[in-house]
């Protein structure tokens, strides 16, 4: 019995023995390679882009001396050092040190066992290149501690030129104005290669936005907005889409410029969420609100004159103000203009025009046009227009054709002195001084 059971031991032995003896693999024959096998792989390639190691980045054609990131992982038991690599691209793709010139890289950092690591290369890519998916090859040596010799494994993979995104903003709504709801459109463009996708925008309006932000970058504090987010979907490349927003811009804020800064989310070629702010600018034009009254006709040194006020409701001056008489219908008055210089807010600015005839010179009542035209802060000119209807007195028009009368010429002595009576309270007429004989 002893016997049988060393031969049955000795049997066990050797016939478990002879499948090494031969180099045949231990284990199933479907077990994953590297597991179970002759030779262990101990690296592992994990993913080839462009950008660093941790940072994917977006590049075009035409671009050069762009980071190339292969990463690899140590599966095996041992930790590696002495890790470089060689990579082989397509024609479209070149070493930035001249074509035929070998892309090489190395990582003097111990990979430890189960640890993953990176070689980072330098590439120029072709103008020509299209946009796609493209095949390499890294070639790597490296040794393991404790281990004498240098071990090599090489690697196919596939990568993407993804082209690059190129995000803008700006106003299409023109200048906005004070103390008014204005209807505001702003275009977002990607003048880039590659799409922009799910793209999000947030009006950076908040307290904590503002106060972080230099008042000569921003001035929202007292601006208020409708809607301050919108969610503007893919925008393609070399397209551009709108969105419409509406501000009241107060009082306070006039004939400067607004800036809007705003957050952009966007998902880029990579899929990796990218955030940029970009700041759409504005000028806050003032509001010039001027109406016409008081529009009459009286004798002024005996001369029909038309006279009435200009009120400006607004915030701003009006610049370069002038007033013109007009005829209209069947009346023969004569256009006649009077320079009124600026128009202030909340104070009337009279004016004063002389009636005057083409050929004979009717009574009764005339249609007549009173047309005020002036500038903004811009220098954009703008008219408004009075119709109104006067009665020209027949006893004026008599007496301006007879002459002067008495009246009107102590009318004329009379508004003289106050003239002058004005002009020296200001100091601006001569001293004149006497000399004594």
């Amino acid at each position: 019995m002893n016997k049988f059971v060393i031969v049955f031991l000795g049997f066990l032995m050797v016939s478990s023995l002879t499948p090494l003896s031969f180099g045949e693999r231990l284990g199933p024959a479907d077990a994953p390679l590297g597991v179970l096998r002759d030779f262990v792989i101990s690296i592992k390639f994990l993913d080839a882009y462009f950008g660093t190691e941790g940072n994917k980045i977006e590049v075009a054609p035409g671009d050069k001396n762009v980071p190339f990131t292969v990463i690899m992982s140590n599966v095996g038991t041992q930790d590696i050092t002495g890790i470089k690599g060689k990579l082989s691209l397509p024609a479209a793709y070149q070493s930035p040190s001249g074509r035929g010139v070998a892309m090489m890289a190395d990582n003097d950092q111990k990979a430890s066992a189960g640890n993953t690591f990176a070689l980072t290369f330098f590439v120029d890519v072709s103008d020509k290149a299209p946009i796609k998916d493209y095949s390499g090859t890294i070639d790597l040596t490296f040794s393991r501690l404790r281990e004498s010799g240098e071990r090599s494994e090489n690697f196919a993979f596939t990568f993407k030129l993804t082209g690059d995104s190129i995000v803008n903003l700006r106003p299409i709504s023109g200048a906005l104005t004070s103390i008014t709801n204005n209807d505001v459109v702003i275009e977002i463009s990607n003048a880039g290669s590659a799409p922009l996708n799910n793209v999000d925008i947030v009006l950076q309006n908040d307290q904590t936005s503002v106060a972080s932000t230099s008042s000569s970058v921003t001035n929202l504090e007292n601006v208020i907005f409708d809607q301050t987010h919108w969610d503007v979907g893919t925008i393609p490349p070399q397209s551009s889409v709108t969105f419409s927003l509406k501000v009241f811009v107060p009082e306070t804020v006039k004939n400067e410029p607004l800036h809007l800064p705003m957050t952009i989310s966007y998902y880029d070629a990579h899929g990796e969420l990218e955030t940029v702010t970009r700041v759409t600018d504005f000028y806050i034009n003032g509001l010039v609100d001027p109406s016409i009254y008081g529009v009459k006709v009286i004798d002024l040194s005996g001369k029909q004159t038309v006279i009435g006020e200009i009120l400006n409701e607004g915030n701003s001056d009006g610049l370069f103000g002038f007033v013109t008489l007009k005829a209209r219908g069947d009346s023969n008055i004569k256009e006649s203009t009077q320079y009124i210089d600026e128009i202030e807010p909340d104070s009337p600015v009279p004016f004063n025009i002389p009636i005057d005839f083409e050929g004979v010179s009717l009574t009764g009542e005339h249609d007549i046009t009173i047309e005020v035209r002036y500038k903004d802060s811009m220098r954009e000119e703008h008219i408004l227009s009075y119709d109104t209807t006067i009665d020209v007195s027949a006893l004026s028009i008599l007496d301006t054709e007879e002459g002067d009368s008495p009246m009107g010429a102590i009318a004329a002595v009379v508004i003289i002195g106050a003239i002058i009576g004005i002009l020296y309270k200001k100091g601006k007429l001569p001293m004149m001084s006497k000399k004594s004989q």
